[in-house]
């Protein structure tokens, strides 16, 4: 299953563009990275099966490893894309939401679009780990 990342804003050259590029490598499933501009672009059509993930303060405050069963239950029904979308300043809309098959949160605080990038990079590596029974993850 393809892991695909939709963020608003360039990550650029960065700390956080370096903590992505490391988990991005490390990850064996596949994982596509798309930037759109703050405002406007176009998330690209869907096609296929397909799930939507949106990160949003609203959403579930899932741990690891109920992230990675629900991935997991999403691969064996055989999704092929799950989208991961990071909004910009002003997050997602509530028609976005709606829509959405999942809403997640990392926690109730406030991050940075770029550290929240870097922290979903890890988890959708430490995601694939538990599924693999790698030992990375040590719950």
């Amino acid at each position: 299953m393809l892991l695909h990342v939709i963020a608003r804003g360039k990550i650029a050259r960065s700390p956080e563009a370096e903590l992505v590029a490391r988990y991005e490598k490390r990850m064996t499933w596949p994982v596509r990275l798309t930037e759109l501009p703050d405002t406007g672009g176009r998330i690209p059509v869907l096609v296929g099966q397909t799930r939507t993930v949106l990160l949003d303060e609203r959403g579930e405050n899932l741990s690891s490893e109920e992230l990675a069963a629900t991935l997991g239950r999403w691969r064996d029904e055989g999704v092929r894309e799950t989208r991961f979308l990071i909004g910009g300043a002003d997050g997602h809309d509530e028609a976005g939401r709606r829509a959405a098959d999942l809403l997640i949160a990392f926690g109730k605080a406030t991050w940075p679009h770029l550290l929240a990038r870097a922290m979903l990079a890890e988890q959708l590596y430490r995601v694939t780990t538990i599924l693999a029974g790698h030992p990375y993850h040590r719950a």
